[in-house]
């Protein structure tokens, strides 16, 4: 992937709480088709999700990545979902090329089968471009890493964007299933309202070193991020941002008390 594209793309953050919503038709999906729509047609995309935990940082390196089922509990219906998007070894490696960083040994490993494409990617990518014809890699969470390591790599990320590459970042920013409340759709509990709003602030403010070091200082914070893995995935995409580029909140809410489905668009 040479040749530079016409129109830079942006960066995507979505807040894609439960499975559900690849089969379901509710305001939260349908948000991300219109974003689809309303962004240029990509290349490829490179997908962080919350749910791809690793010792090391890999990117999926097949021609034809698999459909991940990586949940229980749900309708047989959702375990047929098959996502067939091709994956981009030439742009695994380029990627790798970029990413890699021999002074600090952090070296990006390609994987060639044990991972694919799981919830966090094809549950948003089944709704945004149901034809499954653009190109998709995944890009894996080193959990020895702090924060702001993935804030800095996502920043080696960003001339991807030049190329056609939608970066994709798909996780939420609230994120406690111990305290889901499933009576209260489309509502959130104070703290993670508080939360949620205070990340919101530093994103709009480009303070993104407060969200990587600063996210437990507050109760809210830690009832709202018990654990990093659905948080970091929002930290690559703000990393591959640019200054200049326009920011969009496409859902503000939250959901079941302690979900929060906030997405938003740079560029």
């Amino acid at each position: 992937m040479s040749s530079e594209f016409q129109q830079k793309m942006p960066v995507l953050f979505i807040g894609h709480g439960s499975p559900m919503n690849a089969i379901e038709d509710n305001v939260y999906n349908s948000e991300w088709i219109k974003i689809a729509k309303n962004i240029p047609k990509p290349k490829a995309i490179l997908c962080i999700s919350a749910h791809w935990l690793s010792a090391g940082t890999w990117v999926t390196h097949m021609t034809n990545p698999r459909t991940i089922h990586d949940f229980y509990g749900f309708p047989q219906t959702l375990f047929n979902v098959m996502y067939s998007a091709a994956g981009d070894p030439k742009l695994a490696e380029q990627i790798q090329t970029l990413v890699s960083n021999p002074e600090n040994k952090h070296e990006v490993k390609l994987d060639d089968q044990s991972w694919g494409l799981d919830h966090g990617s094809w549950s948003v990518l089944n709704k945004m471009y149901p034809k499954a014809n653009i190109p998709v890699l995944q890009l894996s969470i080193d959990m020895s890493e702090p924060p702001e390591f993935h804030l800095e790599l996502g920043k080696k990320l960003n001339s991807l964007r030049q190329n056609g590459v939608l970066i994709l970042g798909s996780g939420n920013i609230v994120h406690n299933l111990r305290e889901l409340a499933w009576p209260k759709d489309g509502q959130g509990f104070d703290w993670a309202i508080e939360f949620d709003e205070w990340s919101k602030k530093m994103i709009i403010d480009r303070n993104f070193l407060a969200l990587a070091k600063d996210y437990h200082k507050t109760q809210a914070g830690k009832l709202s991020v018990p654990t990093l893995d659905h948080y970091l995935p929002m930290l690559y995409v703000l990393g591959a941002s640019d200054a200049k580029d326009e920011l969009k909140f496409q859902i503000e809410s939250c959901d079941k008390g302690s979900l929060s489905m906030r997405s938003f668009t740079l560029g």
